[in-house]
């Protein structure tokens, strides 16, 4: 029996569409088409450079009807879904000019005639992203890897169907050849079968820590390699001697940009004693000003979160700090007046590092706040967590940011600015917040066989261990 799933608006709750799961056959067909081609594509480098430019043009060109497709099915405010498809060109053209020369082999001396480093692709991935960021996910991992000379089989989201469905469209109308990249369609049971199949070399899977920790059992039970890139709770530490006023437009853009539901947004808000009072004033005026509504608007900033689910548990996350001792000071509730799961922005003071709401990642529009004692606590608190993927540190010192930014238990951090992945910059995390990296050369070399190769004019003999 065909097996079928639907895709819901989240803004209007109404069906988009309904699509069949692929059959165990049809996806083992499409894999062994990946290994078919892997062979061919690995072999012409300037064709890859070629292809990658022709993509990021189409992306531009096709980028209204992307971004409506992603705003339909997840709900992000279509201004952010528009910048979502220009970042996707961006990665593309980064690896495009620059791919060749970040894996350019690597001549080191030895006792060898001559020693040679190669980094060599090392067949198909097999990619399994989420919904939040439902182009960028998949393409930010795609462009190194392609560039490479490996093949893709892209497992997404199944509330994002369409847009994994429209990547493929796109590499299609630009001539990529057939097998190089393909989307699987499907719910979260295929993910076993793509991970399973010999013809699969690698894994790469980003989105929770209780299915990255299943996903990472069964891929290195079988010897692949994985790279996962799961959850954030990323601390947003204002100094004493902060702009203010720069640390607030920080806070509103860190932590509401996609309704909250991103893995790297600002997720507590730990501010010093000092000036506590300043900021939290401050955060609440720009927090009220979030226009939340259609997100097909222009004008709005606040769409719906993805769906029931996700709105359920953000209010129980809520209702279950002010239990605990948290004040609501703006927010705090959904907008039950409208079809959509819409919850309104939320700032929540007197938030202490023990609360649920501190310790768990909160995927949604909730800003929880926690004073400090002083910087050094402050610290304390944000290293106080399973999660270590990101952090931000706000400061007019830069010997101190320097000092801080050491010492901050994270994959990365910025320092007066929030946290933002970016092609020439490696992405990743620690902790639960998973291992392995994304983008820049660091992101190209995980999923490579870094090949040593040295000739010998005659062997050697004084050889005495492996």
């Amino acid at each position: 029996m065909t097996r079928e799933f639907t895709t819901i608006n989240p803004a209007t709750e109404q069906v988009i569409n309904t699509y069949k799961v692929m059959t165990k056959e049809q996806i083992n067909e499409k894999i062994k088409k990946a290994q078919r081609t892997f062979c061919e594509w690995k072999k012409d480098s300037d064709k890859r450079i070629n292809l990658l430019h022709d993509f990021a043009n189409q992306l531009r060109k096709d980028k209204e009807s992307l971004a409506r497709i992603a705003t339909s099915e997840m709900g992000k405010a279509i201004k952010e879904a528009r910048s979502e498809v220009e970042k996707c060109a961006w990665v593309m053209e980064y690896y495009a000019d620059n791919g060749q020369i970040l894996s350019t082999d690597e001549v080191i001396n030895t006792d060898a005639r001559k020693t040679v480093i190669k980094f060599q692709p090392i067949g198909v991935i097999g990619s399994i992203m989420p919904w939040n960021f439902p182009y960028w996910q998949a393409l930010r991992f795609a462009a190194p890897s392609l560039i490479l000379g490996n093949t893709i089989v892209l497992k997404p989201a199944s509330a994002t169907m369409q847009c994994g469905i429209e990547i493929e469209n796109v590499f299609e109308k630009i001539g990529l050849p057939d097998g190089v990249f393909q989307t699987l369609v499907g719910d979260s049971s295929i993910a076993e079968s793509l991970i399973d199949s010999n013809d699969v070399n690698a894994i790469t899977f980003t989105g929770s820590v209780p299915v990255g920790t299943k996903v990472a059992q069964r891929a290195t039970s079988q010897v692949k390699k994985t790279v996962l890139e799961l959850g954030g709770s990323d601390p947003f530490i204002v100094c004493d001697d902060a702009d203010i006023e720069k640390a607030t437009n920080g806070a509103v853009i860190g932590r509401f940009i996609n309704c909250g539901q991103s893995c790297i947004a600002s997720k507590r808000f730990i501010v010093t004693k000092k000036i506590a009072n300043e900021f939290i004033e401050k955060f609440v005026q720009k927090t009220e000003k979030l226009k939340i509504g259609d997100p097909l608007a222009d004008e709005t900033d606040i769409g719906p979160l993805v769906n029931a689910g996700g709105l359920k548990k953000i209010d129980s996350q809520v209702k279950e700090s002010v239990k605990e001792g948290a004040e609501i000071l703006v927010g705090g509730e959904q907008m039950e007046e409208r079809k959509g799961y819409f919850y309104r922005p939320t700032v929540l003071k007197n938030v202490t590092p023990n609360m649920s709401i501190a310790e768990e990642e909160v995927f949604g529009p909730v800003a929880p706040i926690i004073v400090a004692s002083d910087e050094a606590e402050a610290m304390k608190f944000a290293n106080d967590s399973e999660y270590g993927l990101g952090a931000s540190i706000w400061t007019q010192d830069l010997d101190k940011a320097e000092r801080l930014s050491n010492s901050i238990e994270s994959g990365m951090v910025s320092v007066n600015n929030v946290v933002a992945s970016d092609p020439r910059v490696p992405f990743g995390g620690v902790k639960k917040s998973g291992f392995g990296r994304e983008l820049s050369r660091y992101g190209m070399l995980e999923f490579v066989n870094i090949k040593s190769v040295r000739f010998y004019d005659q062997l050697v003999h004084q050889h005495h261990v492996e």
